[in-house]
């Protein structure tokens, strides 16, 4: 007589976790640097009123804010989300800053900052940089 097999052999178990393994290694740290673009991209979304201020002061006194308040924005703390800290309006030279700090879901030392320059015709050119320990495969695709 002939016995029917029964399950799985033990050989054929382990291959099977292997290779469970062998992708949980690879898309465990994928997964965390999409979660940390997700949460970068939160401080555009929250500097995005800072820009919009900038844009009104700089159109109004022809100069940029010197900080959050002149530019008619909550102090530096109160603008803040799950993964942003502060965003902070200074100014330097003949150009306005945004600099956005995350919270230690991102990194802690984790800063982006987007500096606005005006050009002749009225327009701006945002231009940004990261800075700290925010690593480039980090910022979004359109701050690279």
């Amino acid at each position: 007589m002939k016995r029917a097999q029964q399950g799985f052999t033990l050989i054929e178990l382990m291959i099977v976790v292997a290779i469970i393994g062998i992708l949980a290694a690879i898309a465990i740290p994928a997964y965390q640097d999409y979660t940390k673009r997700a949460h970068v991209s939160e401080g555009l979304q929250l500097a995005g009123a800072a820009k919009t201020a900038i844009a009104e002061y700089y159109s109004s006194n022809n100069v940029f804010p010197a900080s959050n308040g002149p530019a008619g924005l909550a102090s530096p703390t109160e603008i803040n989300g799950n993964a942003v800290d502060s965003v902070t309006v200074s100014t330097s030279a003949s150009q306005g800053i945004i600099s956005i700090d995350y919270k230690s879901v991102v990194d802690d030392a984790a800063v982006l900052v987007l500096t606005a320059s005006a050009t002749n015709g009225g327009a701006f050119v945002w231009d940004c940089s990261a800075s700290g320990t925010m690593q480039a495969k980090w910022v979004p695709s359109n701050c690279r």
